[in-house]
């Protein structure tokens, strides 16, 4: 059974997700980073993530992501859901075609969790 996260805002995230480094983690930060970061654990879903970031408006579609990763659109689609669910990726329906962009402040949450105290 896989639960989805909210989507955090940038207050969320530095309450919730400060650095490892720091001191103690409350067991819901670690909760939530773990899933973040697990999310990420796979090749395919950070590469996923590239195009998306790399895109020329930095959003792209599910239909132009299938090719590059050399996956059906069901299984690109799966992958992306789970970005999402991370609180990673956003996700926008268009039509039939969905529509992805970086949660970016989500990214700065990672980085940030790992970096060590007073960098």
């Amino acid at each position: 059974m896989t639960s989805s996260l909210p989507v955090l805002q940038p207050d969320d995230l530095a309450a919730c997700c400060s650095p490892v480094t720091g001191g103690r983690v409350s067991d819901e930060a670690a909760a939530t980073l773990a899933r973040m970061f697990k999310a990420l654990g796979d090749p395919t879903r950070v590469k996923l993530l590239s195009l998306i970031a790399a895109a020329p408006d930095g959003e792209a579609c599910i239909c132009d992501m299938t090719e590059p990763v050399g996956l059906s659109q069901p299984t690109v689609s799966h992958h992306m859901k789970l970005l999402v669910d991370a609180g990673l990726a956003t996700r926008e329906q268009r039509g039939r075609w969905a529509y992805y962009r970086v949660a970016p402040e989500a990214l700065r949450s990672l980085a940030g969790a790992l970096a060590p105290v007073g960098a």
